[in-house]
């Protein structure tokens, strides 16, 4: 079975974005940066959804230097978006996302990762399709202008660390094992 890995990055306050802040809120450092190229994104398969599509396609349209993601095997579960799309090795699934992915899991040949996407994660993990949780938080808040808040509406679920780092002495990856819960700790639901 293949695995399948959430991968965010976050606000200290869990917002995926915020207005007027550059990309990775200007802290990317070398460690992080070398992290990222040692994550080749041409292992997995990487599953998103139609406004993270749109995004990450209208980048690597403009030239962003994004040939290793143009290059990898993609995934966009949309309803809304017509065939062909522009964006290299993509395929468009217009079916249940979560029947998908269970067959992709079961089927495919490679990982699987998520970029973005939030109500596609929320909904995977809902499903318990999730084999790890990634997080790369960045040390800002961004109280006023962040947007994407990326945990509302998913359920409660409990994380076992598996590993974590630092970059830069001050972006903190965190890789969690995720189990969704029926009720808080120690309450009678199986945990």
């Amino acid at each position: 079975m293949q695995e399948l890995i959430i991968d965010f990055i976050t606000s200290l306050d869990g917002f995926g974005a915020a207005k007027g802040w550059p990309g990775w809120w200007g802290l990317q450092g070398p460690e992080y940066l070398g992290w990222l190229n040692e994550q080749p994104e041409g292992s997995y398969t990487i599953l998103m959804g139609a406004n993270t599509y749109r995004l990450m396609s209208g980048f690597a349209n403009e030239g962003a230097g994004m040939d290793e993601l143009t290059n990898a095997s993609k995934v966009v579960f949309s309803s809304t978006l017509q065939p062909p799309l522009s964006w290299p090795n993509t395929r468009l699934i217009r079916e249940d996302a979560i029947e998908a992915v269970k067959q992709m899991k079961q089927e495919g040949n490679n990982p699987m990762r998520t970029l973005g996407s939030l109500s596609l994660c929320r909904s995977l993990l809902k499903a318990g399709l999730v084999d790890r949780f990634r997080v790369v938080v960045f040390p800002v808040i961004t109280g006023s202008t962040g947007y994407d808040r990326i945990y509302d509406g998913y359920p409660d679920v409990a994380l076992d660390m598996i590993a974590s780092r630092t970059f830069d002495g001050r972006l903190q990856l965190l890789e969690y094992v995720p189990r969704v819960l029926t009720a808080p700790p120690g309450v009678n639901n199986g945990s």
